[in-house]
C-alpha cells in the first residue's frame, strides 16, 4: 500500500513549494529513488524541469520533462501516466493523481496558501479514509 506523505511548510509562497520539491528529489535520487514529479500543467512541469537545473549549485541532478525522457530517474510531468515509474510520487497538482497508488511513496508538499491548503485537507481526507497510512512533517522554512 502506498504510504502517504504530507510535508507542511511554514511559508505561504508557491515558488517555496517547488524548491522543496527539488530538495525532496534530490535526497530522494541519491538515495538511490526514481521520482515522478506530478505538475498541475505542462507550463509548471517546465518551470520546475528549469528550476531543478539551478536550485543547488554543488551538485546536479539528472531529470528531464516525462514527454521528452520518461525513463530518466527524476522526471516531471503532468496529466499523463507516469509509466515506468512507481517509486516516489511527489504531487504538486491540487487533485489527487489518479495513478497514486501505483507508487511506493506520495509526497504531498503544502504552504500556507488556502489555493494549496484547502485542496491538500481534502485529499488528506481521501487517503484517510481508503486507510492510506499516513505522515505529517512540519518543515521551517526560511524567511
Amino acid at each position: 500500500m502506498t504510504r502517504v506523505d504530507f510535508y507542511l511548510l511554514t511559508s505561504d509562497q508557491l515558488n517555496t513549494r517547488l524548491d522543496y520539491a527539488c530538495r525532496l528529489a534530490h535526497k530522494a535520487w541519491a538515495k538511490g529513488h526514481r521520482v515522478y514529479l506530478h505538475c498541475s500543467d505542462a507550463g509548471q512541469a517546465e518551470d520546475l524541469d528549469r528550476l531543478l537545473w539551478s536550485f543547488k549549485a554543488d551538485s546536479f541532478l539528472p531529470h528531464a520533462l516525462h514527454a521528452d525522457r520518461p525513463e530518466e530517474a527524476v522526471v516531471c510531468g503532468a496529466g499523463i501516466d507516469p509509466a515506468p515509474h512507481h517509486d516516489l510520487l511527489i504531487n504538486l497538482a491540487n487533485e489527487t493523481p489518479t495513478f497514486f497508488s501505483r507508487f511506493s511513496r506520495l509526497a504531498e508538499i503544502v504552504v500556507e496558501d488556502d489555493i494549496v491548503r484547502v485542496p491538500a485537507r481534502e485529499r488528506f481526507r481521501f487517503y484517510r479514509e481508503r486507510g492510506y497510512p499516513l505522515n505529517s512533517h512540519q518543515i521551517r522554512t526560511a524567511g
